[in-house]
């Protein structure tokens, strides 16, 4: 069953949708979040528009230091307090940073993340002859 988990067409697929959606920034790299005044943002933040969120915002984008033009990863989060599962993506960040977001994500008990790294594998039922 291995060859279905992160694969080249799913990230293929996530692609699409981040290249064919617009990026608005809310909040800067070092800004405190509008709630929470202990948290302060450890890179650019926005949403992907023409997406669906269930904040309704969008689907949220951490923005590091790099191409923002290639996705990092993907952060899965559960949130005990809203009762969600919630994606976020991770473009253009450095190793540091993607620890930094992570670190950010994971400071407090009612919400919890873990990583999604970016994989390159075709799967063995995905190779034509053609």
């Amino acid at each position: 069953m291995a060859e279905y988990e992160n694969n080249a067409f799913f990230w293929q697929k996530v692609d699409t949708l981040f290249l064919s959606s617009g990026f608005n920034l809310t909040r800067k790299k070092g800004e405190v979040h509008p709630v929470f005044k202990n948290l302060i943002y450890p890179t650019d933040y926005g949403h992907l528009t023409d997406t669906q969120s269930i904040s309704g915002e969008g689907v949220s984008v951490y923005a590091g230091s790099g191409n923002r033009y290639s996705i990092t990863a993907l952060v899965c989060a559960a949130d005990i307090l809203s009762k969600e599962l919630d994606i976020k993506v991770l473009i253009g960040c450095t190793e540091e940073e993607v620890e930094t977001v992570l670190r950010f994500l994971n400071q407090t008990d009612y919400q919890k993340t873990v990583l999604i790294r970016r994989g390159t594998q075709i799967p063995t039922w995905g190779i034509t002859e053609n």
